[in-house]
């Protein structure tokens, strides 16, 4: 109606100023281009009419060309640039994908778009991308990297070098600048994005990355661990299809009314990662051995937790980043049946190299180690530890800086007036979630959550693998990025379209993390109007044992160093001060952040130690080392016992215990397992046992002939006792002696801990005690967050009699060899002691015995 036009009317398209064939032969000399190149050259510029045969595009100028590299023997970068006649005044970068090496000309469609939308350069949108600077038959062909010039292309620099070049012929073609320029990106495009947007912050105005291969090294090294699990020990942990599809129907059988609506999706991810231990623990079969395709054996059972787990590393890769974002098979990803082609291969032992008959996401893995770390053809990947890759380490972080998209400092492009727009499935089976996911909590910590809510919108899609799974949602994101950046309509809760054959149509709304669809209970479940994006009180990814203020916890680390360690929930950073120890430590602080990775376990910067908040104010974690890149763990408690009233008693804590530990020559000598019996007297006096034959643990006796002694005094400056050692052959007494370590009784909710810390004439370790009275089988069930004197992080699981610690399965015998003292068989040889939720276990091991402490999620 008249009065309702716009009151700035839209120009209209500019006319080229050139024709088509002007810029045959065109260059663009190496000194305009912002990284360094041999220059440019069109090598194709061809008018492509409207209705001509296979032209979906209308009028437009297809341009083909190569940028020349600065190592003649380098390969070049071939690119391609789509000028439309009818220009929009915008321009779209498009990502690739996989290890490139394939053009991507800028006729592709929007991905994940809406059904029946024409391609962006129908639109009027001038179109550009490359083959990010090496030519190859496969996206999964890594032979390129073997040269440094197309590996720092492959890594981001083609990106940049195309860009340059695209804009300046657009600015020759039409005679003026772009409005608006975006990029978009899927898989290994996302990662060209986001990279694109930390490096070169002011060339974009927007872009959507959809499921980004951000942690880049990160993923493949996790494609190593899974090959590791599958193919070691003669494939004994590998799964064939029918085990495979077991374990994703248990899952989806467990999972999928979690969000009220048992429709095949699996959508309160977080609450169904509680039932990891229980379901694990119906797949196992009778005894832990392979009994059938019914059931899982124990070494299978390992390669699911490697499959579902964080990978943990003990160095850091760009952005300060130590952990790959684990899969989450258990929570509805698919590495196996219709919905993917990308599974576990067919057979236990793979090829070198590996082939499409073995694991895909191994497959990239031994590319990767190949060709980008070692540039050894014939490499053996199984070789190659990812969590130590020892020698390889400087190469890996090497790579990981070219190639990787971590850097959470986006106040550049936000400053530009970027908007990002992030979309990641929950089911993806070949670039974690869990990384974006990582990322984007990283983001909120470097930038706030104000800066992140008006800058990026992420969302995450449940039942959604990489470009499959059993919901592909179809929505509009060049609009609402469009929308968000030209007009300032943020973008809210969308209506995502599922584009599977089996329930196309269905709709479900685009929940922005953390939020998640749950069904309201009527109407539809195909409708996404009965549903709401909810992110309940009880969300699982919250601590209930995170104290509501900066809150100090007092304890040790089996270097017997006393220590402090302040946690501020408020922020998440924490601080361990160095109390008692080698006089060259005393005093020493490290301090970091921790970032929540559920079951109240936090990522820290310590050498990979995982940090845990369990039940009654206990806390477990890791100190960075003092030497090398691991951790020593540390086991600490919120509230501890003293005695600094007057008199000073020990009535209320003296105990008999069963005493587990480690001890070793010095921070860097050989641990050496510690099990013995030991009284602590209403008095402070004590006494240790041991067994005369094994050296080992024994029922407590006042006689005993390997004995230790001494008492503890309350040292109110430290807020601990110190320990003195007293002659053995002498009376129990309470003065005299020498200083030799210190001990902090925790109380674990109601339960004294007693945590002996050793520092005596060079030796130094840590001891955990526990009451010598009966443990019976049921008590200490649960699941534990553990680590050991050898720096690692790892689970364990206790149900009744069956214990598995890292993957490694055990039967336990109970008040074995002595009462309160559990022993665990061959598969994990050691001795086991339980005490308010903290469990201690020495392993067998004659080579490396190693303290393993763990704490009950």
């Amino acid at each position: 109606p008249a009065g309702d036009e716009p009151t700035t009317p839209v120009p209209p398209p500019p006319a080229p100023k050139l024709a088509c064939a002007d810029l045959s032969g065109k260059t663009i000399a190496a000194a305009d281009i912002g990284l360094p190149t041999g220059g440019a050259t069109i090598t194709e510029a061809t008018s492509m009419a409207a209705g001509a045969a296979g032209n979906l595009y209308g009028d437009y100028c297809r341009l083909r060309g190569t940028i020349a590299p600065v190592n003649p023997g380098s390969p070049v970068i071939n690119f391609a640039l789509n000028l439309p006649a009818q220009w929009n005044r915008k321009t779209i970068h498009f990502g690739g994908g996989g290890f490139n090496g394939t053009l991507i000309d800028g006729t592709e469609p929007i991905r994940f778009g809406p059904a029946g939308k024409p391609a962006p350069l129908a639109l009027g949108y001038a179109t550009y991308g490359s083959d990010s600077g090496h030519q190859a038959s496969s996206i999964t062909d890594g032979k390129f990297a073997r040269d440094d010039e197309a590996l720092a292309n492959y890594g981001g620099q083609a990106l940049k070098k195309t860009r340059d070049v695209a804009q300046q012929l657009v600015q020759l073609f039409y005679g003026e600048k772009p409005a608006h320029a975006w990029f978009l990106g899927t898989s290994t495009g996302g990662r060209d994005g986001l990279a694109y947007i930390q490096r070169w912050p002011l060339d974009y105005d927007g872009l959507i990355a959809n499921e980004p291969a951000l942690n880049y090294s990160g993923t493949r090294l996790s494609n190593v661990a899974l090959g590791r699990a599958l193919y070691d020990n003669g494939g004994t942990g590998w799964l064939n299809l029918a085990k495979t599809l077991r374990v994703q129907q248990a899952a989806l059988a467990a999972c999928d009314a979690l969000d009220g609506a048992k429709d095949g999706i699996v959508s309160n991810v977080e609450s169904c990662r509680l039932l990891n231990t229980q379901l694990l623990d119906s797949l196992r079969c009778p005894g832990g051995a392979d009994t059938g395709n019914t059931c899982l054996s124990d070494a299978q059972l390992a390669t699911v937790r490697v499959i579902e787990s964080p990978l943990q590393l003990s160095y850091p890769l760009a952005g300060g980043v130590q952990v790959a974002g684990g899969y989450n098979l258990l929570e509805g990803a698919l590495v196996a049946g219709p919905y993917t082609t990308r599974d576990l291969g067919t057979r236990p032992v793979p090829g070198n190299p590996a082939t499409s008959a073995d694991a895909n996401m191994y497959l990239t893995g031994d590319q990767w180690v190949k060709y980008f770390i070692t540039r050894i053809d014939g490499f053996d990947t199984l070789g190659f530890d990812p969590a130590a890759p020892g020698s390889w380490t400087p190469r890996v972080q090497e790579v990981s800086a070219m190639t990787d998209a971590l850097d959470a400092n986006l106040a550049p492009f936000f400053g530009n007036g970027g908007r990002l727009i992030l979309l990641h499935g929950l089911a993806d089976e070949v670039i974690s979630p869990n990384s974006t996911i990582d990322y984007y909590k990283r983001l909120v910590a470097t930038l706030g959550q104000g800066a992140v809510d008006a800058h990026v919108r992420f969302y995450t899609v449940p039942g959604m693998g990489h470009g499959t799974g059993v919901f592909i949602p179809n929505w509009d994101s060049l609009a609402a990025l469009e929308a968000w950046v030209e007009q300032g309509l943020a973008p809210a809760t969308p209506v995502a379209v599922d584009a599977v054959a089996g329930t196309y149509g269905r709709t479900r709304p685009l929940c922005q993390y953390p939020a998640w669809p749950r069904y309201r209970g009527s109407g539809s479940m195909d409708a996404a109007v009965n549903y709401s994006c909810v992110t309940e009180v009880g969300d699982p990814l919250a601590c209930p044992n995170l104290p509501a203020s900066a809150t100090n916890y007092k304890g040790g680390n089996t270097l017997g160093e006393e220590l402090t360690v302040r946690i501020d929930p408020a922020t998440m950073a924490y601080t361990v001060t160095i109390d008692a120890a080698d006089p060259a430590r005393v005093g020493a602080q490290r301090s970091g952040t921790l970032v929540a990775q559920g079951a109240c376990s936090y990522s820290s910067s310590e050498g990979g130690a995982v940090f845990t908040l369990a039940s009654g104010g206990v806390l477990h974690g890791g100190v960075a080392a003092p030497s090398g890149g691991s951790f020593a763990p540390l086991l600490a408690f919120a509230n501890t016992w003293n005695n600094a009233a007057t008199p000073t008693v020990f009535n209320p804590v003296a105990v008999i215990a069963n005493a587990l530990g480690v001890q070793q020559a010095g921070t860097g000598g050989t641990p050496v397992g510690q099990s013995a019996a030991v009284r602590l007297r209403n008095a402070g006096t004590f006494q240790y046992c041991r067994d005369p034959a094994t050296g080992g643990a024994m029922l407590y006796d006042a006689t005993c002939t390997q004995t230790e002694k001494g008492y503890i005094s309350w040292s109110a400056a430290r807020g601990a006792f110190d320990v003195f050692s007293t002659s053995p052959t002498g009376s129990a007494v309470t003065t005299g002696g020498t200083l030799s370590g210190s001990m902090v009784i925790g109380m674990a909710g109601a339960s004294p801990v007693h945590l002996h810390l050793v520092r005596d004439g060079g030796t130094v370790g840590m001891r955990i005690l526990s009451a010598q009275q009966t443990l019976a089988a049921g008590t200490a069930d649960g699941s534990y967050a553990v680590s050991s004197a050898r720096g690692d992080s790892r689970t364990a699981t206790v149900a009744g009699t069956s214990f598995n610690l890292g993957g490694a399965a055990a039967t336990l015998a109970y008040d074995t060899p002595v009462l309160g003292m559990a022993q665990a068989d061959a598969g994990r040889p050691g001795q086991l002691i339980f005490n308010g939720g903290v469990l201690a276990f020495v392993s067998g091991d004659t080579a490396q015995p190693a303290l393993e402490i763990g704490v009950r999620h």
